[in-house]
């Protein structure tokens, strides 16, 4: 990934659903360069609020942008994204980038460039109904990365992937990050954040904490970000 990457910045973004208020007044900056996590339980309202980034879902309030522009605005390719790892069954690994491609206006010749780097380059031709939980995601993140994007948002992007797939996925975003990109990845596997992120956001419908990597290990007991989750949040699973 080349050039500058973009700020992502959520300004009192709040959305209800059906009377239950998902998110509250929820504002923060997610830098470029710099890889954010985004922590939080179930039900915690992150999912909701990539959402509404990606334009997929409006707010009831407030803004979201993207270097300043709503998402819609950006030149396609411009974020690569992972909300979920869903497949037509039928298709081929490499039939859905081909179809990705061609919709983002891409250069096809750089697919198999991606499937090398997410490990799937020798099943490319295998129908997705034969891959494994960490088979599709490892296609979901493949999908992302397509067209090297400037900005990266993944919800759970760990979720199936075996420990040298959470390993390579790590050095992956750190060094997306150091090329200038913008990475905001949740995940629910505390430890394993505090080995890759630079900033965090707790959220629990509002942000409670939000901060710096270094931040957040001098304000919580043992210096861990599980701990301060726990000092703030509850005894409860992050997810």
């Amino acid at each position: 990934m080349t050039g500058p990457g973009l700020d992502i910045v959520l300004d009192a973004v709040t959305k209800e659903f059906g009377g239950h208020r998902a998110l509250e007044e929820v504002s923060f900056t997610a830098r470029a360069g710099r890889v954010t996590g985004f922590v939080g339980r179930n039900g915690a309202g992150k999912t909701t609020a990539m959402r509404i980034l990606l334009g997929l879902a409006a707010p009831g309030s407030g803004t979201a942008t993207i270097g300043g522009l709503p998402h819609r605005q950006l030149p396609p390719g411009t974020v690569g994204h992972l909300l979920d790892s869903a497949f037509h069954p039928g298709r081929t690994g490499r039939a859905h980038l081909e179809i990705q491609a061609a919709a983002l206006g891409l250069d096809r010749s750089g697919i198999d460039d991606v499937l090398r780097d997410v490990g799937l380059l020798e099943a490319a031709g295998r129908r997705t109904r034969g891959y494994s939980l960490g088979m599709r995601q490892r296609l979901g993140l493949a999908r992302a990365l397509l067209g090297s994007p400037k900005v990266l948002v993944l919800d759970e992007p760990t979720n199936g992937l075996d420990p040298d797939g959470i390993l390579w996925l790590r050095e992956r975003l750190r060094r997306a990050a150091d090329d200038g990109a913008t990475v905001l990845v949740s995940s629910h596997l505390l430890g394993e954040l505090e080995q890759l992120v630079d900033d965090v956001v707790f959220l629990q419908g509002r942000v409670v904490w939000q901060g710096t990597h270094g931040d957040a290990a001098e304000e919580s007991t043992d210096g861990s970000l599980e701990q301060l989750y726990r000092q703030l949040v509850g005894t409860g699973a992050a997810a």
